[in-house]
């Protein structure tokens, strides 16, 4: 728990239950009998880390070691930091109150780009060396996972070994090896040589970049016996992977405040622009019996009564109405409502409306992606929109009156029409409301139209396309906001100032990492906020480390460029995603992995989709 000097800080902070830990289902150990101490940093606010599945899981598996004890660090809000500096105090874990610096392992999860400067901050409060090359003994290693790891150079100065893929094996045999190295009194080069022999570690350090005069990259050559691609980690068997019986029940709201139940991992779809659709490859389902089972486990042991059902595609679970109905003989009767948060437009059934809604009705959120069916197809989003309109139509005659309906502006081949079409596409819902005669009558409809900015990200068919300049993006935000000719739809958009600087970080490679350390110094941290983000800063940053942003977010790539991350194996072949590419120029579609395989290469894994039978 905190010491009093801490606490003292908490009367001058906007919300101190975000620092005081103590929550039901916390983890404390006596230190006494712990061998390894592991701190699981989230570099963002204490609402959103603790409302991140990945954490809950982890957390929890690290802590079935007896000689390990896993502890919770999150971003201090900026009010707490100021305070933390003034007082002189370090960033500490919420479980014992101690220090991150006392910590033999202080691991980060990697969700966003526009964290890496929090990663940073974290570092520094703690009073951690924050370049790798500095830490010179085993204590204070620093280690890294998450979906942004999957092009890890840009942070790759900071970090001393990566986790590739699904952490629930690897994490466990890292902390086995950790612990066994301490005992003998290794170094932390020969840890991190044996470590770099499991298949998900990428070790940085044993890997040189060099570059060709145009700054693109000439090679990636490993060294000290390092692989020369790092192959991912993924749990094959969902029923026997590890899940929690329990969750932290945090003191104050967070964004996602519920039971959060992960039915399967992976995506049938293929969506070109998804990089989650890639690297979580292949589908991996849970049986129905398992999921009924431990969400009831975890609504009685934290009290919530509301269960998301979680997943890429949670319409796509294949037994999704024998789940419902599973779950429905106790959560009916125990008033616990059940929401399906990633349904597609051509997956929404009458028979799931009229499952899900028996205990509590919300808005439903669909994502056609782009406002025209040429569109569609090139990103391969395979949905139509007369499917869009029965699924709207059989939600407005289920009881529905409020949609949400995602976009995204600046896909490849894009053109103003396109852009138009999202405005036509969110009238005809609203058309399709008033002319529904089953609807709620004395009720209006709200649909509101949120649109994303496209960002090319690695592992995906559109990796080598650039991203729209921010005066294209303008122009089509504003494109679209004047195309819209009803109140009744409300247009949303992300700032182009904060994609631009995502692109720079999703496709960048090393030489960011000085940059990235100029930003830390010149304070840029919540750049995922619009309290902390500061766009002439990082433009002031680039320009004083020689860095032109374009080089990595407007500019296209051809096909034969080594890539930053072509070290960094998923699983899918870059064949395949070459492929897909040039497919999406020619408007063409690639069924799903369940109509026919499209030899991706996730058959290497040896099981979930890729092998099924019927």
């Amino acid at each position: 728990m905190i010491n009093r000097e801490t606490e003292t800080l908490l009367s001058r902070v906007q919300k101190p239950g975000r620092y005081v830990g103590g929550e039901l289902n916390s983890v404390v150990k006596d230190k006494q009998n712990i061998e390894v101490r592991f701190a699981f940093c989230f570099p963002d606010t204490y609402e959103v880390g603790m409302s991140h599945l990945g954490i809950k899981i982890l957390y929890s598996q690290l802590n079935t070691r007896d000689y390990l004890w896993c502890e919770r660090v999150f971003t201090p809000w900026l009010d707490m930091e100021e305070e933390l500096r003034k007082a002189n105090l370090p960033l500490y874990a919420l479980e014992s109150g101690d220090p991150v610096g006392d910590f033999d392992i202080i691991g980060f999860t990697l969700q966003y780009e526009l964290c890496y400067t929090n990663v940073l901050n974290m570092l520094e409060l703690a009073g951690v060396p924050l370049l790798s090359r500095d830490r010179k003994g085993l204590k204070n290693l620093v280690v890294a996972g998450g979906p942004c790891v999957c092009n890890a150079e840009p942070i790759a100065d900071f970090v001393d070994l990566f986790f590739l893929g699904e952490g629930e094996g690897v994490d466990l045999e890292v902390c086995d090896l950790y612990r066994e190295c301490k005992k003998a009194g290794a170094t932390k080069e020969e840890f991190l040589t044996r470590a770099a022999q499991i298949q998900g570690i990428y070790v940085p350090a044993f890997y040189k970049v060099t570059y060709h005069d145009d700054g693109t990259v000439q090679a990636i050559t490993p060294n000290h016996g390092a692989p020369a691609r790092v192959k991912k980690r993924l749990m094959m068997d969902m029923d026997n992977s590890f899940y929690p019986d329990k969750f932290i029940v945090p003191y104050i709201d967070i964004i996602h405040d519920r039971v959060v139940e992960e039915v399967f991992r992976g995506c049938i779809r293929g969506c070109r622009f998804c990089q989650a659709g890639f690297l979580y490859r292949p589908v991996r389902e849970k049986s129905p019996e398992v999921v009924d089972r431990q969400c009831h486990e975890l609504c009685e042991s934290t009290g919530y009564d509301e269960i998301s059902l979680s997943s890429l595609s949670t319409s796509d679970y294949t037994q999704i109405n024998p789940l419902l109905d599973r779950m429905l003989t106790w959560s009916k009767d125990e008033k616990t409502s059940i929401s399906l948060p990633s349904l597609r437009v051509d997956g929404f059934q009458p028979q799931i409306m009229d499952k899900i809604k028996t205990v509590r009705r919300s808005g439903l959120t669909f994502a056609p992606e782009a406002g025209t069916q040429r569109l569609r197809n090139v990103i391969n989003k395979n949905v139509t929109e007369e499917e869009l309109m029965k699924t709207v139509n059989t939600a407005f005659s289920g009881g529905w009156s409020t949609i949400k309906l995602y976009f995204m502006l600046g896909l490849p081949t894009e053109t103003m029409e396109d852009v138009e079409g999202i405005a036509q596409l969110a009238q005809k819902v609203v058309d399709a409301y008033y002319a529904n005669p089953a609807r709620h009558k004395g009720r209006g409809v709200k649909v509101t139209v949120s649109a994303s900015a496209f960002i090319p990200k690695p592992h995906t068919p559109f990796q080598w396309e650039p991203q729209d300049t921010m005066e294209q993006m303008e122009e089509k935000q504003h494109h679209m906001l004047c195309a819209v000719k009803s109140h009744k739809i409300n247009p949303t958009w992300h700032d182009a100032s904060t994609s631009l600087i995502e692109a720079v970080f999703a496709r960048g490679d090393r030489r960011l990492g000085p940059a990235l350390l100029e930003a830390h110094r010149c304070g840029c941290k919540m750049d995922g906020w619009e309290a902390g983000f500061s766009f002439e800063r990082w433009l002031d940053v680039f320009r004083r480390s020689g860095i032109d942003p374009a080089f990595y977010a407007n500019r296209r790539r051809s096909f034969d460029e080594v890539l930053p991350w072509d070290h960094m194996d998923y699983g899918i072949s870059k064949e395949f995603l070459i492929r897909e590419c040039k497919r999406a120029y020619a408007a063409q579609t690639t069924p799903n992995c369940r109509e026919a395989c499209s030899h991706c290469g996730a058959a290497q894994f040896g099981g979930g989709i890729c092998y099924e039978r019927d």
